[in-house]
């Protein structure tokens, strides 16, 4: 099988290329630097390729998109641009029924990490009724730094960086951050939560927290726990009673491994449900690894680091 990474000397492109280096089923296609651009010999790799990672900025992938015509390959597209858009199949295989999906579609659009994070805990429980469909939810999330991309990598690790960047950093303050459509769509939501994003001085890791009232929800805390049990008992997301690490929960926990991990935590008034994982692992190219082996029919933790 080939593979074509539209975008590989990006932090997600990187990601995958290492994990499928070693794959002996897949042959990776490249393009020397000076044609990395060209949109003739891209499109010839498309035409080669079985699967085409698509890691661009939005603009750049619709582009991408465009020259698309003949293809026969599987095209994943790790950006925000056709996440929630006709035609396009949502890669969240953990949702119901999405895995079938996955393995049929010809467009798979790879979820954004703060959306894996939120739709992983809020879709189980709409689906059951405890948490209900109109319910206003806030939502805040942790990051490392890579997750902003080559630009913020080098803000966060240069030599005299600005002092600023020593604590955590607060960012899409005009609550219309890009994950947000998909937020409420594929969690079954008819409104958006209010979110929080926090970028902070480590690379690696993600920490998505939804904080509910009991008071509003049609169930208890034992019956969150139980959903989650039924829904996540792997291979990539799992329920687990053991986060508290010492009443400390750290987003790095799961840095550079390809699962995602949810718990829950709280009292019968006050819940709060977590979800860890590595924004670019379970966050970005990890999960664009897990659709590609659905799509290829093979076992969809081949390649990945759990």
């Amino acid at each position: 099988m080939n593979v074509f990474i539209d975008g590989s000397a990006g932090t997600t492109g990187l990601r995958i290329r290492e994990r499928l280096s070693d794959r002996a089923d897949l042959t990776l296609l490249s393009l020397p630097e000076e044609a990395r651009k060209d949109p003739a010999a891209r499109r010839d790799c498309f035409l080669l390729a079985d699967v085409i990672f698509l890691c661009l900025p939005d603009a750049a992938a619709i582009e991408a998109v465009s020259l698309m015509e003949g293809v026969k390959g599987v095209v994943i597209d790790t950006s925000t641009a056709h996440r929630v858009a006709p035609g396009w199949t949502y890669g969240l295989p953990e949702l119901p029924g999405q895995k079938e999906k996955i393995a049929a579609a010809p467009f798979i659009a790879n979820p954004g990490c703060h959306a894996t994070g939120f739709i992983s805990l809020a879709a189980p429980l709409v689906a059951a009724g405890i948490v209900p469909a109109d319910l206003p939810l806030s939502c805040f999330s942790l990051t490392g730094y890579t997750g902003g991309g080559k630009k913020m990598i080098a803000q966060y690790e240069e030599e005299g960086r600005d002092p600023l960047l020593d604590a955590p950093r607060q960012y899409g303050l005009t609550q219309k951050h890009k994950h947000l459509p998909e937020m409420a769509v594929y969690a079954g939501l008819s409104v958006s939560p209010a979110f929080c994003p926090i970028v902070a001085d480590f690379p690696c890791g993600m920490e998505v927290t939804i904080p509910l009232f009991a008071s509003q929800l049609k169930g208890t805390k034992a019956d969150i726990e139980a959903t989650y049990a039924a829904a996540y008992a792997g291979p990539v997301i799992r329920y687990t009673e053991a986060a508290d690490e010492g009443g400390f929960l750290s987003a790095s926990a799961l840095a550079g491994k390809d699962g995602l991990e949810v718990s829950v935590a709280g009292n019968e008034e006050r819940i709060l449900v977590t979800a860890r994982f590595d924004n670019l692992g379970k966050g970005a190219s990890g999960a664009a690894i897990q659709n590609m082996n659905l799509a290829l029919g093979v076992a969809e933790t081949t390649g990945l680091v759990l």
